[in-house]
């Protein structure tokens, strides 16, 4: 035990140090999808969400799902979500400690086979081998250790319930049956064990020869069956699990729709192949994934598209490297009919573990959306390490005098393959860094050279990547998605006729319609991307508005269920005036995606534009139901609160505007509007805040720098204060692209007039607005208020009597204008009354 317990603490450390570098890596590759971008990791979703959902957070019943159906995974990364949000270190180490689990579960099985020396060492060799390093530093490859776990589990539980010749034990038996279900629920692969339970039954429990089972066989074929007092519990045993194995099989369909994945040519070229390239081709990948557990020297993070040339004839010298796989395979087969004792059972156990959980991945009984995937042998990697573990008991026992040397040779086997994980692990550190690892031993896979391109984009580094985007199409001329990278990257380098060439480059890859017959081939979803390239591109002319429209039609009557293209449209149509038509093709995405944010937030900016508010509000919740986190109906929905004027969701929209600046710390808009929001609420000192921190991140941000002056001159009784931003505003060289700011003139004028006593600038300023704005009443008015201040009552008069005529209703402009006219009927009366004493005084003249 003490032993054993060693072993296990070697393992652990093992482990510990080999995958020590990938707690530093990022989310990449498939990460993206099924981590950053799953919507069901989100507290928001519903529990339930996941058992009808793919891994990838799409809908089982969806078209467009891959069918991945590992909803106690996903369930695991909802659980570091919670933790950690989308910190990736947790994930990583979550990851790790799984791998050391199914380590330490794998020598437990061996136990039951080999020496406990040697199962420490076929442990010892599975916890290190490189092929294992997508499954365990890739975070999406944690359904293969979760998966693993439990199909161990499954195998140990089962050994419980069945012994030589023994009864039925019930209770291992049913628990079995939870360890294979929990299994397929973490991964599709994890119901193969089932088959390797009754491998273990035949051959390990019962101890049977293939010389007994074929007598038995041929005792049926001659209508005189006998079977054995053995295989009577064997069969109840068998027939339970099996049994099992066709319920969970029948509610994975149900839960699939029935409904196969469906797959491109790019993702698994033999796929589309014909008879016999398809099956030579496939066959031809078994020794290819042989050859990576044998030498894992030349890993790659991706084996699609081209990486592997399909065989399209017999005479195809690859298919010497089949036929020689296929004969190593047999001499196995032979070596166990030969005779059954313990070696051969082991073999046995062995080569059940290697082939059957690779079945389901292997292409040969229905396709799958991959060419060669490491993560795939995870699982049968087991059973190689029992072999070789076994192969180098034979030759200890065989060739003591070779002792050393097999050691030595073990241990540099040992050595180099965890030196080749910790080196590995550093490759999945970013994007680029594992895409271009990827390229120094694959050149012929054109969707490497796209990614690093695409790592490139995330950088800004256009010019760079517009040179893998042109190597990918070098690769692969017919790779729609290569095609419209070079074009995305040419519209990014404001090269437009290049961009627009690249786009119709690849439109005429895509299948050609033919008159009088409906679209039927099936186009991925990314490849019809080249339609809102393209569209997005020529809508920018706004004579070519309709030809935009023509391409987005295309791309949603080729695919009926192509949401972003119905989005697309619609905002086209709005730049059109046709915002009922628009309203229209955004409720038609919402019959494919009724909780589509995008589409949500779309609809309200309508309705807003329609005129009908409380409509578009409405939509704005609903997208924030379905999307808590939508930035842009969190702002546009504060928005509204803070025009409603509605003083009882106050509180909600300063609660979604800090929400927004915390996501996003440097966007100046979100302060405006809290400054807004606070103004409505007379907290004029947080207003104070918001307005300074909106000018801090856009120190010519014109509505804040406006508000912010009106409210320290009307509010805070500050107008000194308010004068540099007014300055700000009425300076021509900072807004040259911007009609001047009449308000900011009307607000300085007057801060000329009251507090500075500046008379002749604030004229400047009123006369500016009037020449700006001939109809501006206020400025008219202020203008008359100058002369007043200058003591000019009959100008003042009027010009008082003017504005009267231009609004006649106005009350503060009839008082003013009263009051001026008692003043200068007033002057006038004590002029009159002065010239009467002065008259009155002169002495009568002579004659």
């Amino acid at each position: 035990m003490e032993t054993r317990s060693i072993y296990s603490a070697i393992i652990v450390v093992t482990v510990a140090v080999c995958y020590y570098k990938a707690l530093d890596c990022g989310f990449v590759f498939d990460d993206m999808s099924a981590i950053v971008e799953n919507k069901d990791l989100r507290p928001r979703t519903p529990v339930a969400n996941l058992f009808w959902n793919d891994f990838w957070g799409t809908p089982m019943k969806m078209e467009k799902s891959h069918k991945s159906y590992r909803p106690l995974c996903v369930l695991t990364f909802r659980m570091n979500y919670a933790i950690s949000e989308l910190e990736p270190m947790s994930y990583h180490l979550v990851n790790v400690v799984l791998h050391a689990i199914v380590c330490l579960l794998f020598m437990k099985v061996c136990n039951m086979f080999l020496k406990e020396l040697t199962s420490f060492l076929a442990a010892l060799l599975f916890a290190v081998h490189p092929i294992h390093t997508e499954a365990v530093t890739g975070v999406v490859g944690r359904a293969e250790a979760l998966s693993s776990i439990f199909f161990l589990a499954a195998l140990i539980t089962y050994s419980k319930c069945t012994s030589y010749h023994g009864k039925i034990q019930w209770p291992p038996l049913i628990g079995t049956v939870v360890m294979v279900t929990i299994a397929m629920l973490c991964k599709e692969q994890g119901i193969t064990v089932i088959g390797v339970c009754c491998v273990y039954e035949v051959f390990i429990a019962q101890r049977a020869s293939f010389q007994e089972l074929l007598s038995i066989l041929l005792s049926f074929l001659r209508g005189k069956p006998h079977i054995p007092p053995w295989l009577k519990n064997s069969i109840v045993r068998a027939i339970f699990l099996v049994g099992t194995t066709v319920f969970l099989l029948m509610a994975r369909i149900k839960v699939m729709g029935a409904q196969l994945p469906v797959f491109t040519r790019y993702d698994n070229p033999a796929s589309m192949e014909n008879t016999p390239a398809r099956q030579l081709t496939y066959n031809y990948l078994l020794p290819i994934n042989a050859w990576l557990l044998l030498f894992p020297s030349g890993l790659c993070c991706d084996w699609t598209m081209g990486t592997i040339p399909v065989i399209s004839s017999v005479l195809d010298p690859r298919n010497l490297i089949t036929v020689g796989f296929y004969a190593v395979l047999g001499k196995f087969i032979h070596f166990m009919l030969q005779q059954q004792d313990k070696r051969n059972r082991v073999i046995i156990m062995s080569l059940s573990l290697m082939i059957l959980p690779f079945v389901p991945a292997s292409n040969l009984f229905f396709p799958v959306g991959f060419v060669v995937a490491e993560r795939i042998l995870y699982t049968p990697s087991m059973g190689f390490s029992m072999l070789v573990a076994l192969g180098f008991q034979i030759l200890l026992d065989n060739k003591q005098n070779l002792k050393p040397l097999l050691w030595g040779m073990l241990s540099l086997l040992l050595l180099t393959h965890s030196v080749k994980t910790f080196v590995r692990n550093g490759n999945w550190e970013s994007e680029y860094s594992i895409f271009r690892s990827a390229l120094k031993v694959n050149t012929k896979n054109a969707k490497l050279f796209n990614n690093v391109g695409h790592a490139l984009e995330k950088y800004e580094k256009y010019a760079e990547a517009l040179e893998y985007f042109e190597k990918a199409v070098s690769v692969q001329h017919d790779d729609i998605g290569a095609h419209i990278n070079v074009g995305r990257t040419y519209n990014n380098l404001n090269m437009s006729k290049e961009a627009e060439a690249a786009y119709r480059r690849a439109l005429s890859y895509f299948p050609q319609v033919q008159p009088g017959k409906s679209y039927q081939a099936r186009i991925a979803p990314n490849h019809l991307n080249v339609y809102l390239n393209l569209a997005s591109l020529v809508s920018k002319d706004p004579s070519r508005l309709m030809e935009a429209d023509k391409y987005l039609k295309t791309a949603v009557s080729m695919r009926p269920d192509y949401v972003q293209g119905y989005i697309n449209r619609g905002d086209i149509l709005v730049k059109q005036g046709q915002k009922e038509e628009a309203l229209k093709v955004y409720k038609t995405a919402l019959q494919y995606e009724p909780d589509n944010a995008d589409v949500l937030y779309n609809i309200g900016v309508v309705l807003l534009e329609l005129g009908r508010p409380e409509e578009a509000r409405k939509s704005f919740e609903a997208a924030l139901n379905s999307e808590p986190d939508h930035s842009q109906s969190l702002y546009n929905s504060a928005i509204m609160i803070q025009e409603s004027g509605e003083q009882k969701m106050w509180p909600e929209g300063i609660r979604r505007l800090k929400k927004l600046i915390k996501r996003e710390p440097g966007d100046a808009k979100y302060y405006f509007t809290l400054g807004m929001l606070h103004m409505d609420m007379q907290d004029y000192k947080e207003a104070e805040k918001d307005f300074k921190n909106c000018i801090k991140f856009d120190p010519l941000f014109r509505s804040a720098l406006f508000n912010l002056a009106l409210m320290l001159n009307n509010n805070l009784n500050r107008p000194m204060d308010a004068l540099p931003y007014l300055e700000t505003l009425i300076q021509k060289k900072y807004f040259k692209n911007y009609p001047e700011h009449t308000k900011a003139l009307l607000l300085m004028g007057d801060i000329n007039v009251n507090v500075l006593k500046k008379l002749d600038d604030a004229e400047k300023n009123f006369a500016r607005v009037v020449e700006l704005e001939p109809d501006n009443v206020q400025a008219h008015h202020n203008l008359c208020v100058v002369h007043v201040e200058r003591g000019d009552l009959i100008r003042a008069e009027k010009c008082l009597t003017k504005v009267h005529q231009m609004a006649p209703t106005e009350k503060y402009i009839i008082n003013h204008l009263n009051i001026v006219r008692t003043k200068l009927n007033q002057l006038i009366k004590k002029r009159q009354e002065e010239m009467k004493i002065q008259k009155e005084g002169q002495p009568p003249k002579g004659r």
